[in-house]
């Protein structure tokens, strides 16, 4: 099993999962985060920290595009370690359906 970033994450990006990771295994997009599965220890610590509820197990239905989706993203974004804001807007963002037509595949700052 392995922890995935799903949609909701997309213009909120809050980053208090990224503090309690033990073995950094979240990456930073421009306006989302994601989980490499091959790193992920399925420790499970970071999904109560998400408050956007965007944080899964691969066990759930469906999950198999959400674990190739943050495969190819954490490979092409940079790891991010430290809690920074989340993006403006997040609360009103927070929730919404069909949010993949805003997502960036611009790299994040990471650090």
């Amino acid at each position: 099993m392995t922890y995935v970033v799903t949609e909701n994450c997309i213009a909120c990006k809050y980053t208090d999962c990224v503090e309690v990771c033990p073995v950094d295994c979240f990456y930073e997009g421009e306006n989302m985060l994601v989980i490499h599965p091959d790193e992920c220890i399925d420790c499970g610590v970071c999904e109560p920290e998400c408050p956007a509820d965007a944080i899964r197990p691969d066990t759930e239905p469906d999950m198999e595009k959400w674990v190739e989706f943050n495969r190819k993203y954490s490979e092409m974004w940079p790891v991010i370690v430290t809690r920074k804001d989340p993006l403006p807007g997040a609360e009103d963002m927070d929730g919404k359906q069909d949010k993949m037509a805003l997502l960036s595949e611009a790299p994040g700052a990471g650090g």
